[in-house]
């Protein structure tokens, strides 16, 4: 199975840039493609899909065991040509022992190509090559790309490939293109006018500095082996999930989405921005997280999509709403301007903008009470990353940090989770069996008898 990971020396290296730049070259010669992101970031992928045109996915060794890892990526991999990872942060960045694109790489044993920024070096860059090589022995580093580099110095670049003893396998020169980033980092790719012309120019210009046969005949590597987890049986009438998804909701797993319909669920998108309703025959809803911030003042003058959504809540259809889908939940919200809307007013307080991240990274959440997703003393892990805080974050789960730090969190009843935190079920695919569960319950006790 061949597959590649792109890892970089540290966040903004041209990480991004450099593996659509590979899809792309990819793409164009024809080959079946599969593309991944290590770690849990939402943005990315949807640069990944633009290019391929086919979802990408998430593989986080924080959520994930080894072996469900291994599942994921051979389960969506098996049948491209090739599979390119791109990772997270620098290569070695994650969050006790877990997480990183190094540790990902060693568990699925795939290859790693580093980038580095090389704006600012000429011969330095060699220091950083030794240390990435070095710092860890046992790493699949199996060659460089240099970014920003002037096309005057490939020659050093290929120099030192060679005295490290190391493959080049190309350089990628400062251009034109540029993805902006805003407070959730990068904007979407939807957001950018003639994104597939700026995407193509970034192949054409791999095909000329990056050396991609090269790169195709490095990927090829036997897959380790695994035992795929047992998921339960399902038959039956399919409950109908209704999930959020627009420009306001589009932080949302692809693995998520695949889970609940492997579990037998029928997945109906919406979009709170523009429709009235959720789907009538919901027996479930999911509110993920995005930019509700950014269009609160079209989601708060649609008063007939809120009153949907707070009845149907209230009346018991069983709900997971994160970060975004949380703020959308309050009785008010606000804008990036601090201008404050009305939302559906299922929680009772305030979502308001602060001027930093907050309780940002990977946590473990405990359950204090039973819940629709799992049993009190029950544990799970997720993931915080947002500017806005509340005035009612909830308290009926209990956070930890790797670093120690605790606090209180989210609202949970029997049938509602709504909190900051997001889920990623493959974390513990219990969460959303038990989910499910709630689902079918609701469409048999109220839509049943009506289809």
């Amino acid at each position: 199975m061949r597959r590649i990971l792109i890892a970089g020396t540290h966040s903004g290296c041209g990480k991004t840039t450099v593996t659509c730049a590979i899809l792309a070259a990819l793409k164009k010669r024809g080959l079946r493609v599969s593309a991944f992101k290590c770690g849990p970031d939402y943005i990315d992928p949807m640069f990944h899909r633009e290019v391929i045109g086919v979802p990408s996915y998430n593989l986080d060794s924080f959520f994930c065991d080894d072996d469900t890892l291994r599942v994921l990526l051979h389960e969506h991999g098996a049948d491209s040509d090739i599979s390119v990872i791109e990772g997270v942060m620098g290569f070695y960045d994650g969050a006790d022992g877990r997480g990183s694109a190094f540790s990902l790489s060693q568990i699925t044993d795939t290859p790693v190509i580093i980038v580095i920024d090389c704006k600012g070096m000429s011969e330095s860059v060699g220091a950083v090559m030794r240390g990435f090589l070095e710092y860890k022995r046992t790493n699949n580093i199996v060659g460089f790309i240099f970014d920003r580099l002037p096309e005057r110095l490939t020659g050093l670049a290929e120099k030192l490939c060679a005295e490290l003893g190391t493959r080049y396998l190309g350089y990628f020169p400062k251009t034109e293109f540029s993805i902006e980033s805003r407070h959730l980092g990068l904007v979407t790719a939807s957001e950018i006018s003639d994104i597939k012309q700026k995407l193509g120019m970034l192949g054409e210009t791999a095909e000329k500095c990056i050396m991609t046969d090269t790169i195709i005949e490095i990927s090829e590597r036997a897959y380790p082996s695994y035992k795929a987890p047992a998921l339960p049986v399902t038959v039956g009438e399919k409950p109908v999930i209704a999930a959020a998804r627009d420009k306001a909701f589009c932080f949302i797993y692809e693995d998520n989405i695949g889970l609940l319909e492997k579990l037998g669920c029928e997945i109906r998108y919406f979009s709170p921005l523009t429709d009235k309703n959720i789907p009538g025959n919901a027996s479930g809803l999911i509110l993920c997280g995005g930019y509700p911030e950014l269009y609160a003042e079209k989601l708060s003058a649609n008063t007939e999509m809120l009153a949907d959504i707070r009845e149907k809540i209230t009346a018991g259809l069983p709900a997971i709403a994160e970060c975004g889908g949380f703020m959308y939940l309050h009785d008010t919200f606000e804008n990036m301007e601090g201008s404050i809307y009305t939302g559906a007013g299922v929680i009772h307080g305030k979502a308001f903008r602060t001027t930093k991240l907050q309780r940002f990274g990977y946590v473990t959440l405990t359950a204090k009470r039973d819940n629709l997703l799992c049993g009190a003393g029950q544990k799970f892990r997720a993931h915080e990353f947002h500017y806005f805080d509340s005035t009612s974050c909830g308290t009926d789960f209990f956070a930890e940090k790797t670093d120690g730090r605790t606090w209180d969190c989210i609202h949970a009843d029997m049938n509602l989770y709504a909190g900051f935190p997001h889920l990623y079920f493959y974390a513990d695919t219990r969460i959303a069996e038990r989910f499910v569960t709630a689902c079918r319950k609701y469409m048999e006790n109220n839509h049943s008898d009506k289809n």
